[in-house]
C-alpha cells in the first residue's frame, strides 16, 4: 500500500503562493514521521502534490524542486483563472482516485475558501487554520494519525483535532508557520497530467472581468521587517510614527489584536493566533505586553527588538533584544540613528 501525504499547489497566473512549498516541508515532515510504522507494515510513504491551472507546467516542476516525489497537474482553459465549483470537483476526482491519507490547502483567502468544499465533498473533516502537525499515536498501537493543532474561542484555547476514521485528514495551514524547505536543482521526482472531463457550460459561475485591487491588502507574512504596535500607541496616529521607522527600514507595519478590534488598523495586519503567523529577519515590538496570543504568531522571527516602558512585560521572554522605555521617545530616536548611519555610507 502507497501512504500519501498530499499537498495542493496553490497559483495564480501559473505563480504559485510560497505556502506550497511550505507545507511540501511539512507533509516530508510528517512523512518521515511514520515511515519506520510504514516500513513494518510493507507499505510506502511518499510526498505528493497537485496543482489546477492552465499553463502551469513550470509550477509543477517548481513543486519537485521543493521536495515532493510527484506532482499531479490538471490543466485546462476552465481553470484559467480560479473558481470554487471548477478547482473543486478537479480536486475531489483526483483525490478520489489515488486516496491520499493526508491532504494539506494553504489557509489563503483562496485556500480557505477552497478547503472547505472539498471537505464537505468527500465526507471528510476538515481542521482550519492550523498552528502545528504532528503524526502521533491516539491510542495505544493503533497507529500515527494527524494530529492538528489550531486556536480556538478567539485564541484563548488551543485545539488539537483528530480525525480518526474519514480520510483523507485534511488540514489547511497559515502562511509562514512553517519554516521554507530548500530548493534544489536536481529533482527525482515527476510529473503526471490527470484528464478531467469537466466543461465550461458546467459551471455556474462566470468570470465577466478582473479587476486588479491596486491598493492591495498588506502582505506581512513574508516582509523581512515588520514594525508592530500594541495599545501602548494610544490610537491611529500612533501607527504613523511606526510606519515613519518601517519606511526608513524598509519594512511594513504590524498590530496586535486590540488595536483592530479597536479600528485603529486593518486586520490585514493583525499578527498573532487569531492574526497571520509571520517570520522576518526583524521584529520590532512596540508597546506590545506580550500576550501568549501574540507572541505565538510572531516568535520565530530571527531577531525580536522589544520596547516597552514595563520590564516585566512578557514580550522581554522572546526578545532578542529589550529596551526599557516611552516607545514615543524610543522611536523617533531609531530612525534619526537609520538615517544618521545611511548618511554615513553615501558620505
Amino acid at each position: 500500500m502507497i501512504r500519501r501525504f498530499w499537498v495542493f499547489i496553490e497559483q495564480v497566473e501559473c505563480t504559485a503562493h510560497p505556502v506550497s512549498w511550505e507545507l511540501i516541508g511539512v507533509a516530508r515532515r510528517l512523512a518521515d514521521q511514520v515511515r519506520d510504522e510504514a516500513t513494518s507494515a510493507g507499505d510506502t510513504v511518499v510526498v505528493e502534490a497537485v496543482v489546477v491551472g492552465k499553463d502551469v507546467k513550470a509550477v509543477a516542476e517548481e513543486g519537485l524542486q521543493y521536495g515532493a516525489d510527484h506532482v499531479y497537474v490538471v490543466e485546462g482553459e476552465v481553470f484559467a483563472h480560479y473558481r470554487n465549483q471548477a478547482y473543486a470537483r478537479a480536486l475531489v476526482m483526483v483525490v478520489q482516485k489515488y486516496k491520499p491519507e493526508v491532504f494539506f490547502i494553504g489557509a489563503t483567502t483562496l485556500g480557505r475558501d477552497l478547503a472547505g468544499a472539498v471537505a464537505t465533498s468527500l465526507g471528510t473533516g476538515l481542521t482550519a487554520d492550523c498552528t502545528r502537525l504532528e503524526m502521533g499515536e491516539v491510542k495505544e498501537g493503533a497507529g500515527k494519525l494527524l494530529l492538528a493543532t489550531r486556536p480556538a474561542f478567539g485564541g484563548n484555547v488551543i485545539a488539537t483535532i483528530v480525525c480518526r476514521t474519514h480520510r483523507p485528514q485534511m488540514s489547511s495551514v497559515r502562511p509562514r508557520v512553517f519554516p521554507m524547505p530548500e530548493k534544489v536543482s536536481k529533482v527525482k521526482g515527476d510529473v503526471s497530467y490527470e484528464k478531467i472531463p469537466i466543461k465550461e457550460e458546467e459551471i455556474g459561475a462566470k468570470i465577466v472581468r478582473l479587476i486588479q485591487n491596486e491598493a492591495g491588502s498588506a502582505k506581512i507574512e513574508y516582509a523581512d521587517v515588520l514594525v508592530a504596535g500594541g495599545r501602548a500607541l494610544g490610537g491611529p496616529e500612533g501607527f504613523n510614527l511606526l510606519k515613519d521607522l518601517a519606511d526608513v527600514l524598509g519594512g511594513e507595519v504590524a498590530a496586535t489584536r486590540p488595536c483592530v478590534d479597536a479600528g485603529w488598523i486593518s486586520v490585514d495586519h493583525q499578527v498573532g493566533q487569531t492574526g497571520k503567523t509571520v517570520r522576518p529577519k526583524l521584529y520590532i515590538a512596540a508597546g506590545i505586553s506580550g500576550a501568549i496570543q501574540h507572541k505565538v504568531g510572531m516568535q520565530d522571527s530571527d531577531f525580536i527588538l522589544a520596547i516597552n516602558r514595563d520590564p516585566h512585560a512578557p514580550i522581554f521572554e522572546v526578545a532578542t533584544l529589550g529596551i526599557v522605555g516611552d516607545l514615543f521617545e524610543v522611536i523617533p530616536a531609531l530612525i534619526q540613528q537609520v538615517k544618521d548611519a545611511r548618511e554615513v555610507q553615501h558620505a
